[in-house]
């Protein structure tokens, strides 16, 4: 990972390959920045530069034998140490080196912009905390004390340090008060005051910034979010990549499941092709079981909005534009005459979806369901 790749912090970098240069990089340093802010990127981007056989005045070259070993972040002088706990590979004595390869594959699935209850979701681990214990620290001197393999330095990156405990802490405060010469240990945290003071006080403190509204817009326009949406989603993140992109993603589930209920919607008001209809119900049962929660919650949304509506408190609806315009026609068909029905209806699918029915089978069911209850909904109003 080269600076180039990281979002912002284009000041810190600045002063970090400075440091360098002018032979003042400080041998443990402490990382300090919020989730989402880039420590762990712009931590590894600091390690390929300070490793890289051919570096440029400002970054790494990228294409020297060591930086690309750096694409699968396993250069043989890079160590990274994190919080672990026993899952289904790991029975017992839980540490950094034996979940190795899961860690790797989640830098590179995330970019490395990662978050510690992602981490812990990826290595399975269940409802456990994860922490690092004393045969990570043991390993730790243990490798400390060794001599580079094929770099200029070695590099140890200690992830959410904050998670080490006290008898983790104090048998390393040795290593962090003065390791070996061309040696690097840079700890990352995002809950400063979680470290104990022995451990703070060891370490060079570089503070990583939160983003600016304008250099997430940036990068998200770069992976393909149109102006509107990656404003807004950038708006909302509060200088935090990860929220940005937790937002975009809702935001574009969202409007894909407003697309397809308005689609099913459409079928079952004047079921005129029945094989589109069933064709549909395949296309939605092949969503993940999350994602078709998420297809059905929105249309108990709709349901709500529509009732809203009907009772003159469309102040009240969270929608806007096409939303808005279909929730308010759509509405006059959701009366007295189906309402609860509808309700039941959709809560029932959401209850059999979790507990794994099978999903072509059950929208079938629905769709015609859906079809009479508008029915009911049209005689309604030709009634009143």
């Amino acid at each position: 990972m080269q600076f180039k790749s990281i979002i912002g912090q284009k000041e810190l970098i600045s002063n970090l390959t400075t440091s360098f240069k002018e032979n003042r990089v400080a041998h443990t340093q402490l990382f300090l920045g919020d989730e989402g802010y880039g420590a762990l990127p712009l931590a590894i981007a600091y390690s390929q530069f300070l490793l890289c056989t051919n570096k440029q005045s400002d970054d790494s070259c990228g294409v020297c034998p060591s930086c690309k070993k750096f694409d699968k972040y396993a250069h043989p002088d890079l160590h990274f140490y994190f919080p672990t706990a026993t899952n289904q590979t790991i029975k017992k004595n839980p540490k950094s080196s034996l979940a190795l390869d899961v860690w790797r594959n989640y830098l590179i699935e995330n970019n490395a912009y990662i978050t510690l209850n992602g981490w812990l979701d990826k290595l399975g681990v269940g409802n456990k905390q994860g922490y690092l214990r004393k045969d990570d620290a043991n390993e730790i001197i243990g490798k400390v004390a060794l001599k580079a393999f094929e770099g200029s330095h070695k590099v140890f990156i200690i992830w959410m340090a904050d998670k080490m405990n006290e008898p983790t802490a104090n048998k390393l405060l040795k290593t962090f008060e003065e390791p070996p010469e061309n040696t690097i240990i840079i700890l990352i945290t995002e809950k400063y005051e979680q470290l104990l003071p022995t451990v703070r006080s060891r370490a060079q403190l570089v503070k990583v910034q939160k983003l600016s509204i304008d250099e997430i817009t940036q990068k998200l326009i770069e992976v393909g979010i149109d102006n509107e949406h990656a404003h807004k989603s950038a708006s909302l993140a509060n200088g935090s990549w990860n929220n940005a992109s937790e937002i975009t993603e809702e935001s574009e589930d969202e409007n894909s499941n407003f697309i397809n209920f308005r689609k099913w919607l459409r079928l079952c008001y004047q079921p005129k092709d029945y094989d589109e209809l069933l064709k549909f119900n395949q296309e939605i049962s092949k969503l993940g079981r999350e994602k078709q929660k998420s297809f059905l919650n929105y249309g108990l949304e709709i349901i709500h909005n529509s009732i809203l509506s009907n009772h003159n408190q469309s102040e009240n609806i969270k929608k806007a534009g096409d939303e808005l315009n279909f929730t308010k026609n759509f509405s006059k068909f959701i009366n007295e005459a189906n309402q609860r029905d509808m309700y039941k209806l959709f809560n029932e699918a959401i209850y059999h979806i979790e507990r794994n029915a099978h999903a072509g089978i059950m929208y079938s069911d629905m769709s015609f369901k859906i079809i009479d209850l508008i029915l009911s909904g049209r005689k309604h109003i030709a009634n009143n």
